[in-house]
């Protein structure tokens, strides 16, 4: 099975290194020196990583046989693709890759169904199923401890506790005027929970 891990950006500097918008849970598995990987456009690869290093947050690559920074830039949007056995799993217990969790069925804790997962959106702060439900409308689930309390392989399904307004709009807990004026409602916080992760 073949697995986007990365996408390469703007060239860095003038000896072929590359910028690297990273894809995996799991970069120094997929993106570590000596892997070979397949590209889109496929004509661009494959390419073999020759060394990787962390500059100011991001990860930087640079493969074999791109000595130069017109090489580098030559590169610029190219998919990196590796293959990964479909019973491969994630080192971490509460991991999974992207092709686990498409498809699963997504219920409450008391077996209610809300829909199945299509699609797996990687955000900077957290991992978001998108969830399609009966009726053909699109509900987003944070993959976050407090709302994803079970990923069951095996029943293949997700159950959720989701918090009031998540997947009912009308649930949703709305502060009246009056707490407003006098600055005691409750205001929502911010801070993501550590969460599973989903791999692409």
């Amino acid at each position: 099975m073949q697995l986007v891990v990365a996408r390469i950006g703007r060239a860095h500097g003038i000896k072929g290194e590359v910028t690297v918008e990273v894809r995996t849970d799991e970069p120094e598995l997929r993106l570590g020196p000596g892997a070979v990987l397949a590209t889109e456009p496929a004509a661009t690869g494959p390419l073999t990583i020759e060394t990787g290093r962390v500059h100011s947050g991001r990860l930087l690559l640079r493969f074999e046989g791109v000595r130069d920074r017109t090489a580098a830039e030559a590169l610029r949007n190219t998919l990196l693709i590796a293959e990964v056995d479909p019973d491969e799993l994630p080192e971490e217990e509460d991991e999974f890759y992207d092709h686990q969790l498409i498809d699963l069925d997504v219920v409450l804790a008391d077996g209610t169904e809300i829909g199945r997962i299509t699609e797996i959106s990687h955000l900077p702060s957290q991992d978001l199923f998108i969830v399609e439900r009966p009726d053909g409308s699109e509900v987003m689930i944070p993959f976050v401890e407090e709302i994803v309390t079970e990923i069951d392989l095996e029943e293949q399904r997700a159950v959720i506790t989701p918090p009031p307004g998540l997947i009912d709009e009308s649930e949703a807990v709305i502060a009246s005027s009056r707490d407003e004026e006098e600055g005691t409602g409750d205001a929502a916080s911010g801070d993501a929970a550590e969460a599973p992760k989903g791999d692409a």
